[in-house]
């Protein structure tokens, strides 16, 4: 098997009772979005992109309680990489977090394209599906997932790195626009 092939088998037993928006089906719209952005691309690492894209929510603190890419870095250390594209994996999955990395672009195209990747999969009807299901799941109330929109999901539009995010972003913010003003037409 390929080591690609080999994370997807990684992130499906760690990610296997994940049901709060964090699970293997997001990971897996994420490294296809990325795959889409890359291929406009011809000068990206579409290993890097494909394994950071992959291994991107492995340690989220809000998931696991690991240190410095400790699940990343098992897992890649098993495949054999070496540690300078490790050390490139992990650096990319530490730029992709919003709430980490608020206002800051990743310095790689890798980079930028993988945290494309993954606030594409925020906003748009998957990522409101996504917002209620982790407020679910956190026991939040429904206005504090609405809080949520207003506090990160609008502000992605506006903080897309690459064209083609840019514009799939502009369909899936009017989307959730839209939803927020039924939402709110309903609630009344």
């Amino acid at each position: 098997m390929s080591v690609i092939e080999n994370a997807i088998a990684y992130i499906q037993k760690l990610f296997k009772e994940n049901a709060d928006g964090h699970g293997v089906d997001h990971t897996m719209r994420v490294y296809h979005n990325a795959l889409n952005i890359a291929k406009h691309y011809d000068l990206c690492d579409l290993e890097i992109i494909s394994l950071a894209a992959l291994l991107h929510d492995v340690d989220d603190h809000k998931l696991f309680n690991t240190i410095n890419n400790a699940n990343a870095r098992y897992f890649l250390s098993r495949e054999n990489m070496d540690n300078d594209r490790i050390e490139l994996v992990c650096n990319i999955i530490n730029s992709v977090s919003f709430s980490k990395n608020k206002g800051k672009h990743p310095e790689s195209l890798e980079g930028k394209i993988v945290q494309d990747a993954d606030r594409l999969d925020a906003m748009g009807a998957i990522g409101i599906a996504r917002t209620f299901a982790y407020g679910g799941k956190c026991g939040r109330d429904m206005d504090s997932s609405v809080n949520h929109f207003h506090e990160k999901l609008l502000l992605l539009k506006d903080l897309m790195n690459t064209k083609e995010a840019k514009e799939i972003a502009e369909n899936r913010h009017r989307f959730m626009e839209q939803f927020l003003c039924e939402l709110n037409e309903e609630i009344i």
